[in-house]
């Protein structure tokens, strides 16, 4: 098996090659099919939840650079600076095998009038990126959170005013926005450009309690699946959402301990790493949180493998070692709540 694996690797290796190497986008599918599969045969060798995320959106990553590039090439773009922008579980570096995508844009405009004209001729370029990934099989957003879409293809200025209105005046979308636009990564362009709103992000968040109080209610909706006596509580069905009541616990509360102490990272084990390092680690045993939420994204990974959505999970069918470490997982996400409860007094 490690043998195996090794070969994997290395011809994940040069699969990375021959996406740099790319020179026509209609290859791009054929490539990321093959991609699939290796991604595939090598999480299903036994590969722990986070390092697997973060191989499947490194992957992702290449990929989408490469298809931004050549579609950049068949596009006349403004010689102005410009940054993809790669939001949720992609900006995260927490991406599984069955996602859609989640990405805008952001470029350089002197006033409103400028980028109007300036997002006229981004679009184009935009929505064929968002085409061309779908091909890849990196599905269409139904949202429509997409860089080709002009509500999300904004100049910084634009940006600016987006993420100010969300947290001065916040409502149900706004928090639900959050869950989304407040994990991006400048993915491809002039990064700086993307580091600048990241920046803006964490300035306003951290000078608004107001609203990051409001993100604790919203990240408490829906509290770990333990029943009184701490065992795994199920829907009548005997399944158990491992998306919703499980890993979203750890992303949803490592986003507000970050957002509130203005930790740069976007990767969940990451935020709460730093988190724990500030706070010197009394309220939370990092290791065990992460290691908590790496079990949890890694069965989610192993029912996608299996033909699954890698949410609906049957805890009766897991074996005994499995139902406890699921089970040892959400008391941890249990930890995470009741720290969020007593830092907004919830």
């Amino acid at each position: 098996m490690h043998n195996a694996l090794l070969s994997r690797c290395a011809q994940l290796s040069g699969l990375a090659a021959e996406v740099d190497g790319l020179d026509e986008i209609d290859a791009a599918p054929g490539l990321a099919a093959r991609m699939r599969t290796l991604l595939c045969q090598v999480v299903a060798a036994d590969l722990g939840g986070e390092v697997a995320t973060r191989l499947v959106s490194a992957c992702s990553d290449r990929l989408t650079a490469r298809v931004i590039d050549l579609c950049a090439a068949r596009h006349r773009l403004p010689p102005v600076a410009w940054c993809w922008l790669a939001l949720g579980s992609e900006g995260r570096h927490e991406q599984t095998f069955v996602t859609d995508q989640d990405n805008g844009l952001v470029f350089s405009a002197a006033d409103a009038r400028e980028a109007d004209a300036l997002r006229a001729l981004f679009l184009p370029f935009a929505q064929e990126v968002n085409r061309r990934l779908a091909d890849c099989g990196y599905a269409l957003c139904s949202g429509g959170i997409m860089a080709g879409n002009p509500v999300w293809c904004l100049s910084l200025d634009e940006w600016r005013e987006r993420f100010i209105e969300w947290v001065r005046v916040p409502d149900p979308q706004a928090l639900l926005n959050a869950s989304i636009f407040f994990d991006l990564r400048p993915l491809h362009g002039q990064l700086s450009l993307g580091e600048e709103l990241r920046s803006l992000v964490l300035a306003l968040t951290a000078d608004t309690p107001s609203f990051l109080h409001l993100m604790g209610a919203n990240a408490l909706q829906a509290e770990a699946p333990l029943n009184f006596r701490g065992d795994i509580a199920v829907a009548g069905e005997g399944t158990l959402d491992l998306k919703k009541f499980g890993s979203r616990i750890f992303v949803d509360a490592a986003r507000i301990f970050a957002l509130a102490r203005g930790i740069r990272a976007v990767h969940t084990a990451d935020r709460l790493r730093a988190a724990g390092v500030q706070d010197g680690a009394a309220w939370l045993d990092v290791a065990a949180a992460n290691t908590a939420f790496s079990l949890l994204m890694r069965l989610r990974l192993i029912d996608q493998l299996a033909g699954g959505d890698g949410q609906t999970l049957r805890p009766a069918a897991l074996n005994e070692m499995d139902r406890a470490l699921l089970r040892a997982a959400l008391h941890q996400a249990r930890r995470l709540q009741q720290r969020i409860r007593m830092d907004y007094s919830l």
